[in-house]
């Protein structure tokens, strides 16, 4: 046995290691060089043979007292398995369950995989999504919608229970109504214990042999529902309202999921949304640029009037408190909005207009910079 590496050594853990850490190491090579995630990968395969050597040895308290105390020579006589350990009668149902979820998928069990639940363990309703539109400032403001979805509910006819009135449901008598069966397997390391959903039942642990005809034996039955749902104030493109309890049914008496309504924001075509603060642009006269005054700026809120500084320039950004998103619904708790003044420059003027241009430009710059007079 001078080959093969120390036990320890190959799953990177010291003599006096603890069992979770020891499953925590195998966890992690297990994961790394397991033979689906590296189909005809021979060095990985061997690896993996190591590694799960190893950690048959080390996770069994006998055994690794054993290999403590002599070594690889005290498995030396040891029939069959991988480098001579025998794994007959071992159960990798938990550690495989919860490493190898990720690879064989939430169908593991049935396809063969290793599950250490038990099957027919209630388990919560799968959560139900769906989209609806929204106006921008819907989103601001917050509103209500009616929203028509399908629903499961439990089938009046058989109460839930699948099965024709008058007939029974039986426990199936493959797995005892357990949901699942434990059968000895020849792996990659010789023989060793799975676990499998059970294949008549399909991990209920009831049989149904005359089922309800309302609902073919689901024990439920899909029917139009419409519920109004409160958009609160300040929601974003992309956020969800949950409605609890109104997802997929569970399974063995456990409780439904929810149903998550996602909203989606319409653009609007002058503000833009940042958090809880709005953006927005704004033309600004030349005129009232140089003079400063009042001017009426456009907000989610409406209009609003706004006391200029004479000599405002171009670009010049100007925050109006509280006239953004409400933060957490809250109106009174805002963000706020912030507007780029832009200047403009008339392309028309009147006679009148370019008369007093005229006068303003020979007040500023007497005659040096123009040649004659405009509309000349």
């Amino acid at each position: 046995m001078a080959d093969k590496r120390d036990y320890y050594e190959v799953l990177g853990v010291s003599k006096t290691a603890t069992d979770d850490e020891i499953k925590k190491a195998y966890r992690v090579l297990a994961r790394k060089y397991h033979p689906d995630a590296h189909p005809g990968d021979k060095e990985a395969e061997e690896k993996f043979k190591e590694a799960t050597e190893a950690y048959g040895i080390l996770s069994d308290s006998e055994k690794r007292a054993q290999y403590d105390r002599f070594g690889h020579s005290a498995f030396d006589q040891s029939a069959g398995g991988a480098g001579g350990f025998n794994f007959t009668g071992m159960d990798f149902g938990d550690i495989f369950g919860d490493i190898f979820g990720d690879l064989f998928g939430a169908g593991g069990a049935a396809r063969g995989g290793y599950s250490s639940r038990s099957a027919n363990s209630p388990q919560k309703g799968s959560n139900v999504r769906l989209s609806i539109r929204i106006s921008f400032e819907e989103a601001v403001f917050g509103c209500k919608k009616e929203i028509e979805f399908n629903h499961k509910e439990k089938c009046a006819t058989c109460n839930g229970t699948g099965a024709k009135p008058g007939s029974k449901v039986e426990t199936c008598t493959k797995c005892g109504g357990q949901g699942r069966v434990v059968f000895n397997q020849r792996t990659l390391f010789g023989m060793a214990q799975s676990v499998q959903t059970c294949p008549d039942c399909r991990g209920t642990g009831k049989v149904i042999k005359d089922k309800c005809t309302a609902c073919y034996g689901s024990g439920y039955v899909s029917k139009k529902k419409r519920l109004e749902v409160n958009i609160p104030a300040g929601i974003d493109e992309g956020q969800a309202i949950r409605l609890k309890g109104m997802g997929e049914p569970g399974s063995n008496g456990a409780e439904y999921g929810d149903l998550l309504v996602e909203v989606s924001v319409t653009r609007h075509p002058t503000f833009q949304r940042d958090g809880y603060d709005l953006y927005s642009t704004a033309p600004l006269p030349f005129t009232k640029a140089a003079l400063g005054g009042f001017i009426t700026i456009q907000t989610i809120d409406g209009a609003v009037e706004y006391e200029l500084k004479p000599g405002t320039q171009t670009d010049t950004r100007i925050a109006l408190k509280n006239k953004g998103v409400p933060r957490g619904g809250d109106m009174n708790r805002r963000g706020t909005h912030y507007v780029t003044l832009i200047v403009s420059v008339p392309t028309k003027l009147t006679s009148e207009q370019k008369k007093l241009l005229t006068q303003l430009d020979e007040l500023e710059n007497g005659d040096k910079n123009r040649k004659k007079p405009w509309g000349k």
